[in-house]
């Protein structure tokens, strides 16, 4: 097997999952604020700020997900059954919130079920993508890559710790988001909240920071042994530097630098999830390169990718170029 291509493939599949995290996590992150306001010209506005670009943004989510079934289809076989329950919370979920975003704007002024469809979808979904997360943070039972566990393995404290970390956390970036690209109250108000949202986005990054080398030997090992420790140390310093500039901004009258600081919040985060477990897929015991489909399959559909995530890049850096400016509580795109 040619070493690298699994590498490749992995390291596509973790840019898409970065990519919708970011992207979605501030469209859910939206919903997920929505009862924090009664008034419906704000809630019009705070839909409005992501009309032209929620559906584009679970592109990555199709891409990370297909990918994975792709190029790892052990770990697919594997990761399936073991996280079965909140996939499928996650993805009905998802398809509450689709509907109720098209669904809220033609059931005027009758669309108080709507919009409890769109935070209650928005929420379940993040929530549940935490518990993913969570549940492979803390390893799957394999044997002979088969899943060998049980229905409900990935419940446990630190799943649901997980799950309640990325809703604060998609809060936050709805939150700063807000901020960017709303004015008048609705911005007035993300402001202030987007101040206690990062505040509980850093204390959930420390939390599972602690946890996860307390927990598993592999990952302490991972951080704390001498040689890795001097490489590795920027890395947390210069999330509690981003969290520094985020609330620093927030306290002033910057409106875009706030998103940004929070964005690369999340990409140390990423990027230190994926220190603490590369080179495994499937924690604590299958890699990529045991999880990995034969080099035919890599190569023939890397092919593929080669063409469409150009077009995909282009065409997701086109809209928000074409949908760039302020939203006005009288404007939208409905």
């Amino acid at each position: 097997m040619e070493w690298y291509l699994p590498v490749i493939w992995a390291v596509l599949i973790g840019t898409a999952v970065m990519l919708y995290v970011v992207l979605d996590g501030f469209d859910l992150g939206i919903a997920i604020l929505f009862p924090t306001t009664r008034d419906e010209s704000e809630r019009d506005q705070m839909m409005n700020s992501v009309a032209p670009f929620w559906d584009g943004n679970e592109t990555w989510l199709v891409l990370g997900g297909g990918g994975l079934w792709v190029a790892f289809p052990y770990a697919y076989a594997i990761i399936m059954p073991a996280f079965y329950i909140p996939v499928i919370l996650m993805l009905l979920a998802l398809i509450f919130r689709g509907v109720a975003f098209e669904f809220r704007w033609v059931a005027k002024p009758r669309h108080k079920v709507w919009d409890f469809a769109f935070w209650a979808g928005s929420t379940v979904a993040a929530f549940a993508q935490g518990l993913i997360l969570g549940g492979l943070l803390q390893g799957v039972k394999v044997v002979d890559k088969q899943f060998a566990g049980g229905p409900f393995d990935w419940l446990t404290p630190f799943t649901l710790m997980c799950g309640a970390g990325v809703v604060i956390g998609y809060a936050t970036l709805g939150a700063t988001w807000l901020v960017y690209k709303t004015e008048g109250p609705v911005a007035e108000r993300a402001r202030r909240q987007a101040k206690t949202l990062l505040l509980g986005l850093l204390a959930f990054a420390v939390l599972v920071s602690a946890w996860t080398p307390y927990a598993h030997p592999r990952i302490a090992e991972r951080w704390f042994t001498p040689s890795n420790l001097v490489l590795l140390w920027p890395f947390p310093v210069l999330t509690a530097f981003c969290g520094y500039m985020a609330w620093k901004r927030l306290k002033g009258a910057h409106e875009f630098t706030p998103f940004a600081f929070t964005i690369a919040i999340f990409l140390l985060c990423f990027l230190g999830l994926a220190i603490s477990n590369y080179p495994y897929l499937v924690p604590p015991g299958l890699t990529i390169w045991d999880t990995a489909a034969a080099p035919a399959s890599h190569v023939f559909v890397l092919i593929g990718v080669t063409f469409l995530l150009p077009m995909i890049l282009f065409y997701t850096a086109f809209v928000y170029w074409t949908f760039r400016g302020k939203v006005k509580a009288d404007a939208g795109y409905h």
